[in-house]
């Protein structure tokens, strides 16, 4: 699907990051964008700043099934449609599994995983109902292969890729499209918060690859219709080795980040 001037575009998580890059890209490109995530004052900062009009701050938790459905409603009511939806939000929070708190658990499976389930299935009625249209779920590195203190994370990433790739196949016919993103270390401020419990085996820092070039990368996969794209390359990479073999994964992984990335042999 290509993205321009007609283009009706929503994506969760806007306010930061990925998410914020996506969006003033679609701006740019012309669509009128929907923002979604859950500050009133960031989203209307960020509609205000972006390009064009017709632009409008959608404040909701994802997690929230029944806000998420009154947000996409709303926007493409005044838009007049529903083209593109983009399942961006999400949260992270690292430790060994038994030591993270239960709480932690719930938001992780909450945002990252349900708040995909109903952005997508708000977002399908409109598109399927109209014969066209492009979802994107913004999974992570971490579903092609997960690490130690990142199993929850992980866990919530790997259902998004499971859903994606069974969602494609059901879609068909119905002219609506779909992109699964493998994001690799980007330059946000997910891990921010978690700066303190961070594992080794994460870089970060001047490493990570810059969110608008992975937003380049994301709006290129939707124009050509494919239905995933990891990046930067390495993240598709793993995750081909590991489906080989999870040792030689587990062996790549030692000479690129140490041994915590894959401390039992």
């Amino acid at each position: 699907m290509e993205v321009g001037a007609d283009t009706r575009a929503l994506v969760t998580g806007a306010s930061s990051g990925i998410g914020r890059a996506l969006a003033r890209q679609l701006a740019a490109r012309g669509a009128r964008v929907g923002l979604v995530s859950r500050s009133r004052a960031e989203l209307e900062a960020l509609a205000a700043e972006l390009p064009g009009d017709g632009h409008v701050a959608l404040p909701c938790d994802v997690a929230d099934r029944a806000a998420v459905e009154a947000a996409v409603a709303a926007f493409a009511e005044r838009a007049g449609g529903l083209d593109l939806a983009v399942a961006n939000a999400g949260v992270a929070f690292y430790g060994p599994f038994r030591e993270l708190a239960p709480e932690r658990i719930e938001r992780m499976t909450a945002v990252n995983w349900l708040g995909t389930v109903w952005t997508a299935r708000a977002a399908l009625e409109p598109m399927v109902a109209a014969g066209r249209g492009h979802l994107a779920i913004v999974s992570s590195g971490a579903a092609q292969r997960s690490f130690p203190d990142a199993a929850v994370y992980g866990a919530t990433k790997s259902a998004q890729r499971a859903f994606g790739e069974a969602l494609w196949h059901e879609l068909a016919g119905t002219g609506v499209g779909l992109t699964v993103v493998y994001p690799g270390e980007i330059a946000t401020a997910l891990h921010d918060h978690e700066k303190e419990r961070m594992p080794v085996w994460y870089r970060g820092g001047p490493r990570a690859a810059d969110p608008d070039a992975l937003a380049e990368a994301v709006l290129a996969a939707i124009g050509d219709d494919r239905r995933a794209v990891a990046f930067p390359r390495i993240v598709g990479l793993l995750g081909i080795a590991h489906g080989l073999s999870p040792r030689l994964a587990d062996a790549v992984l030692r000479r690129l980040r140490g041994a915590t990335a894959a401390p039992r042999r």
